[in-house]
């Protein structure tokens, strides 16, 4: 479906995630991929969609020397939006629970952007998805915590993971904009070929 922008050029996801990874497989999109470490320090002024976008486009800027005509980098960003504030990934067991706990009983916005980067251009799209908690025992909280390790997620849950299954009460927009991606979004700029 994607064979116009898969045959123009060759696609790297510049992502650990392997969630973000599966996605890329399950849309049947070949691509490689490759990591720089960069500093994700963003203004304190920015706020939800500009913080992501800040960040997305932060990731891809490492590529701005090494990209060849033919080859089409992606990043991306998610936070956690919550009462005026951005929950990026906890740093220890300590953050998770205070996160969890705040985010218990509660609704707050999950963001992500994503930035398209070729050797001549960058454009990024955002989504943002409602999410609803219900009220989380500590029991839950900290079962969760101890066989999961959400570490490596923003807001320190994963809603494809048990704390999704039992804590989330409802969501609105796009759930794959949760995990990490809005797949539909993604679908649809590549499609287009809007780069």
């Amino acid at each position: 479906m994607l064979k116009n922008i898969i045959d123009k050029y060759k696609i790297i996801l510049a992502s650990g995630s392997p969630r973000r990874q599966q996605f890329f497989k399950d849309l049947n999109i070949p691509f490689s991929v490759k990591l720089f470490d960069v500093e994700e320090i963003y203004d304190p002024n920015l706020k939800r969609e500009e913080i992501t976008n800040y960040l997305s486009e932060l990731k891809a800027k490492p590529f701005d020397t090494i990209l060849n005509e033919n080859e089409l980098v992606i990043t991306s960003d998610t936070i956690v939006w919550f009462q005026n504030k951005a929950l990026g990934k906890p740093n220890n067991r300590k953050e998770s629970f205070e996160m969890l706990s705040a985010l218990s009983n509660n609704s707050h916005e999950v963001i992500t952007s994503i930035s398209f980067k070729t050797k001549n251009s960058v454009k990024t799209i955002h989504d943002t998805t409602k999410v609803y908690f219900k009220k989380l025992s500590i029991e839950e909280i900290n079962f969760y915590i101890d066989n999961f390790k959400p570490f490596d997620k923003a807001g320190s849950y994963g809603i494809q993971e048990w704390i999704g299954y039992i804590g989330v009460e409802k969501i609105e927009g796009n759930y794959s904009n949760v995990i990490g991606l809005p797949i539909p979004k993604l679908y649809d700029f590549l499609k287009n070929e809007v780069i």
